[in-house]
């Protein structure tokens, strides 16, 4: 396998460039190479991702079915994070299911689904605690949001999740009589189903 460098811009995406590669958050090109896999030259994307101290080769031709893209535009980011300010919508179906929805939107790359999955999982100081599978998707979730607002607005991450927190505590008063109420009923359904 032998290894060369070649290009700095190829489908649009230059090296230094930050991406969005769905399954993985934002991370970004250190090169466009070209190797040789048995026998086959490939031009590959070769992708940091900083934080998850990963390193990930990418063909070229693969970008579009493997979801890699740009950055959002800062209108979609604002979308985002009036997404945030919504009302929490949970659908009346067992946790598994709705477990298995959120993980498909995390790995979507799509900012505002992920959105939605952070809007619906936060709880505030006057609710209940979440259980440990909910705290997880919801931090998988606010991770990879903050990530992405963090490279498009030039912030550090920690500063972009207080925005994102900020746009939570914008939304509808969490933790009324009725939701708990909600919340109750729909824990004895999933007892019931189980």
């Amino acid at each position: 396998m032998t290894t060369a460098k070649k290009t700095s811009t190829k489908q649009g995406f230059k090296t230094g460039e930050s991406i969005v590669y769905p399954s993985h958050g934002v991370g970004k090109i250190v090169s466009i190479d070209e190797q040789e896999v048995a026998g086959f030259k490939l031009e590959l994307f070769v992708i940091s991702f900083s934080k998850d101290k990963m390193t990930l080769r990418v063909p070229t031709t693969k970008i579009a079915s493997v979801g890699m893209r740009k950055l959002s535009e800062p209108a979609v980011v604002a979308k985002a994070l009036d997404t945030l300010k919504g009302r929490a919508r949970i659908k009346r179906t067992m946790w598994s299911r709705r477990a298995q929805e959120y993980e498909a939107k995390i790995n979507s790359g799509d900012l505002i689904a992920i959105a939605e999955v952070v809007r619906d999982l936060y709880r505030s100081d006057a609710q209940p605690e979440q259980s440990y599978s909910e705290r997880q998707l919801y931090e998988a979730a606010l991770d990879r949001m903050a990530r992405e607002l963090a490279a498009v607005d030039d912030l550090i991450d920690s500063e972009a999740v207080k925005v994102i927190e900020a746009n939570l505590a914008k939304g509808p008063k969490r933790g009324g009589a009725k939701e708990a109420e909600a919340d109750f009923d729909e824990a004895a359904e999933e007892e019931e189903a189980a």
